[in-house]
């Protein structure tokens, strides 16, 4: 038989509720360790007095007594490990493992027993329920009746708040009552905290984060006692899980931090940390309220009657050696500007962060502790807002995230060396060597990753960079839209400058004849959008560029990823393609790539013969025998007639409303001017047509 025994999922009763983890059976100790708070219950051997195995409602479970008066409850085990656990019993512990019927009558009546700090409630000698006694917060009496309160637990779905005993009077002794009796029999184990009796030392006016405000600290023997101007708070040693001490970043103040399951309540805000600030020049002279003989006894040297020094350094020591569990402070990280902790941004809110030995703590609002155990994964990510910083997120095994946001880049190095020597996964892994070679990399953290649409789209870009390279030096490049030198070459239609344009192609009159001339109407047409630049035509005779090396190995091993992964999507085939790509050997991608460069030169070859045989110069061809046609074009529609421009005009819906004042006005100048129009060239009915410049306009009104 092996020296220990190990099993996995394993849940340990807590306060009305089960905290799965991990249970271990040692020749010194029994040790159950939490999976979500980590924190490590340890039973000695020598302290086990009783061992019962017993049906429960998540299998069987084990309950075990201590000498201490403690009851330890774990269920989950399966009924073959039954033997296996009574044989190592027997051969390690001097306890019996023991099996022990629980009674399922449902009857509401029976016998109740104290047994130490267990109320168990009896049927026909089988229990049907028990009540450990710690987890009663009260106890309340009434006639031939006792209301037991109990301690809440936030992690379970369904509380159970008290339970009412009936106790039926006695004609025996009529000296005493039976209700009192029982609930003193209660209140002697229960865990109801009054401040009776002395404080070994108290702490006036400490600063605290949460819950924030100023409180006066009361150290007592079994419990701490935090008094405020508003609130009070009881905390049991029992409860603090933690305690960290640590260095601000300004170096002239402490956090002292007090980490708490269950934690304090204050209506529905619950403090599982409890902050305290400290200022390091502040000292303080210490007397605790006991004698010598006594402080040594109990704290065995950890402290003394009288003790001075600085006030952050008191309230550590105190605590350490009442609580009797270690102070955790930052380890052997430094940062960039030397401080042992980060700053960043968690919710919205500005705090530090702090990496120690075992795990991450940010403070202060909302503090937040994370263990390297229970941590699946970091990311380092790119800031939203600007590439200044970088966020930090850390992804817990429980499915949870946590995002620390607007670290200064500086502190990038510092702290992927960290992540990196405490040998947690990292999701972007290659991310610093990329950050590192390049200031603007950073800009993209994806960039180390591969992408197959991006190299592809890279590598058509550098093909067709090549071919219109080829095509300028012939010749054949398109025109590009420019809407200057078009206005210089021909105006157009309803163009504003269209005058101008006429008289500098057709040598039209002076400018004392023009200013002779009658005003025109005014034109009310919309402007002409800018043409779009036409695309290239296609030929379908040209040769087809080729293809990268990813693009042929993508070809070659489609139908294998098929198979491999059947019902994949055709856009999970092309990441699941990019992982395999990402992940093939050096010596298999410069195989691909020699393909590839195989067909760029079977490419250009047949790119140079279709050039020889007189491809693609019939494009450049069509495109003058189109500007021609174009300016033909234009000096017709000049030439056309007034009557027939109007009745375009009225067809298309371009003429406007005009008033009678108008139309009038309009007839009697037209009528006046009818004897100089006849003197007039052809050059001057083209003018009818072309739209005035505003100051002819104003004249016509």
């Amino acid at each position: 038989m092996s020296d220990t025994l190990e099993f996995n999922e394993i849940y340990q009763e807590v306060k009305g509720t089960w905290n799965d983890g991990r249970l271990r059976f040692s020749k010194q100790t029994v040790v159950f360790k939490n999976s979500k708070t980590g924190k490590v219950d340890s039973i000695s051997v020598s302290e086990l007095t009783q061992a019962q195995w017993r049906r429960v409602c998540l299998g069987h479970g084990i309950k075990l007594c201590s000498s201490t008066g403690h009851i330890y409850k774990y269920d989950g085990f399966k009924d073959t490990d039954l033997e296996k656990i009574s044989e190592y019993f027997k051969a390690n512990y001097k306890v019996e493992l023991m099996e022990k019927d629980m009674s399922v009558k449902g009857w509401n009546w029976g016998t109740a027993k104290f047994n130490g700090p267990l109320l168990s409630f009896e049927v026909n000698d089988s229990p049907a329920f028990e009540i450990p006694l710690s987890s009663v917060s009260q106890c309340a009496t009434g006639k031939n009746e006792v209301t037991v309160e109990f301690h809440q637990n936030d992690d379970t779905e369904v509380s159970l708040m008290e339970v009412r005993f009936y106790v039926p009077p006695t004609t025996g002794d009529e000296g005493s009552d039976p209700v009192e009796a029982f609930a003193q029999n209660v209140l002697s184990k229960a865990d109801v905290i009054q401040a009776t009796g002395d404080a070994v030392c108290i702490f006036r006016e400490l600063q605290c984060l949460t819950p924030r405000g100023r409180y006066d600290i009361r150290i007592y023997p079994t419990f701490l006692h935090l008094h405020g101007k508003t609130f009070d708070y009881k905390i049991p040693y029992t409860t603090v899980l933690r305690l960290f001490l640590l260095p601000h970043k300004d170096q002239r103040q402490m956090f002292f931090v007090i980490s708490l399951d269950p934690p304090i309540k204050q209506g529905q805000t619950r403090y599982h940390f409890l902050i305290l600030l400290f200022s390091k020049e502040e000292d303080i002279s210490l007397t605790l309220n006991m004698n010598e003989d006594e402080v040594e006894r109990r704290f065995e040297g950890k402290l003394n009657k009288n003790m001075s020094g600085s006030l952050y350094e008191m309230v550590s020591r105190v605590m350490k050696a009442l609580v009797n569990r270690k102070i955790t402070v930052p380890g052997n990280f430094q940062g960039h500007s030397g401080a042992q902790c980060i700053t960043c941004s968690y919710k919205a809110t500005s705090g530090l962060l702090y990496p120690l030995e075992r795990g991450f703590i940010y403070v202060h609002k909302p503090p937040v502790h994370l263990r390297f155990e229970e941590i699946a994964c970091v990311n380092f990510a790119r800031g939203t807002t600007t590439t200044r910083s970088f966020d930090f997120e850390i992804e817990t095994k429980q499915g949870n995230q946590y995002t620390f946001s607007s670290i200064e880049r500086e502190e990038y190095g510092k702290l992927f060396d960290f992540v990196n020597a405490k040998k947690l996964s990292i999701k972007n892994r290659g991310f610093k060597e990329g950050m590192k070679g390049n200031d603007n990399m950073y800009s993209d953290s994806d960039d180390d990753q591969h992408d197959a649409y991006l190299e592809r789209m890279k590598e058509e870009g550098k093909i067709r960079e090549e071919a219109n390279d080829s095509d300028d030096s012939e010749g054949e490049s398109d025109e590009s839209f420019n809407p200057g030198e078009e206005d210089d070459e021909i105006a157009e239609e309803y163009d504003s400058k269209a005058s101008a344009s006429e008289s500098s192609a057709e040598g039209g009159d002076s400018d004392e004849d023009r200013k002779k001339k009658p005003a025109k109407k005014a034109k009310f047409v919309k402007e002409r959008k800018p043409r779009k630049k036409e695309k290239k035509a296609k030929d379908s005779s040209a040769p087809k560029r080729p293809m990268s090396a990813y693009m042929l190995w993508l070809n070659a091993s489609r139908d294998r990823i098929k198979s491999e992964h059947p019902g994949i999507s055709v856009t999970e085939i092309s990441k699941k393609a990019g992982e395999m790509w990402k992940q093939i050997g050096k010596d298999k991608k410069e195989e691909w790539e020699g393909k590839a460069e195989e067909a760029k030169k079977e490419y250009e070859r047949a790119m140079r013969e279709y050039k020889e045989s007189g491809g693609g110069s019939s494009g450049s061809s069509k495109k003058e025998m189109k500007k021609k046609g174009g300016k033909n074009e234009e000096k017709k529609k000049r030439k056309s007639g007034g009557g027939r421009e109007k009745e375009k005009e009225r067809a298309t819906g371009n003429d406007s409303f005009k008033s009678r004042e108008f139309i009038s006005s309009e007839e009697s100048s037209s009528e006046s001017e009818k004897g100089k129009g006849r003197k007039r060239k052809g050059s001057d009915d083209e003018e009818e047509v072309v739209s005035t410049p505003p100051s002819s306009e104003s004249g016509s009104d």
